[in-house]
């Protein structure tokens, strides 16, 4: 968008405001459409319709149903990202049970208390397609360096040797997946402590000496 663009006015409110807003109803609307309907079951005019914008006006943000899809998902996991990195900084110390309950409870708080989110991120995108199974695994990866990243704050943590740490990683976040994915949809549910405490406890015994 052009800056004569984004100084413009519709109706008192910046041209710019209006598409941010917009796209925000657009991924709401998918949020809700996919959890509700599946991806595979669900279209733009169904995203459209419960947006109440029109397929002009779709396109004028996004390129296909698959692109919505991973604006969503991004979403989701850029917010879980920054409430584990912001869970990490404020945890009161750097004990390995602290630091591991703290920053498991961001996650779960972000991702887990909402099923619509939990729905999509553990369901919706997996057999998506070839490219959103790919951009699953880069994400996968990031989320990878940033456990890496928290461990090395804890004390006592090991990350090494790296060989062993990379499979490290890939357990710990295959089992974060699965267990969050089953509490989401669980009834009844168990409370979130009881979540935390058992991802908590595989995280410490994973990446120190203590289990």
């Amino acid at each position: 968008m052009s800056r004569a663009e984004s100084s413009r006015t519709y109706s008192g409110q910046p041209v710019a405001e209006r598409r941010v807003a917009r796209r925000a109803r657009f991924l709401d609307s998918a949020l809700s459409v996919f959890a509700e309907k599946t991806y595979a079951h669900s279209s733009i005019s169904d995203i459209c319709a419960d947006a109440g914008l029109s397929r002009r006006q779709f396109y004028e943000e996004f390129g296909s149903r698959e692109d919505i899809l991973l604006a969503v998902y991004d979403t989701i996991q850029d917010d879980a990202r920054d409430a584990v990195l912001a869970a990490n900084e404020a945890a009161p110390s750097r004990d390995p049970r602290t630091v591991a309950g703290t920053v498991m409870t961001a996650y779960i708080e972000s991702v887990g208390t909402d099923e619509r989110r939990a729905r999509i991120i553990f369901a919706e995108v997996v057999g998506a397609g070839p490219r959103v199974e790919q951009y699953r695994l880069e994400r996968r990866a990031q989320w990878a360096q940033l456990f890496e990243a928290v461990t090395r704050t804890i004390d006592g943590g090991v990350v090494d040797p790296p060989e062993r740490f990379a499979m490290v990683s890939i357990a710990f976040i295959g089992a974060v997946n699965d267990l969050a994915h089953h509490w989401s949809t669980a009834s009844p549910r168990p409370s979130a402590s009881v979540l935390v405490d058992v991802l908590s406890t595989m995280l410490i015994a994973l990446v120190t000496d203590q289990a």
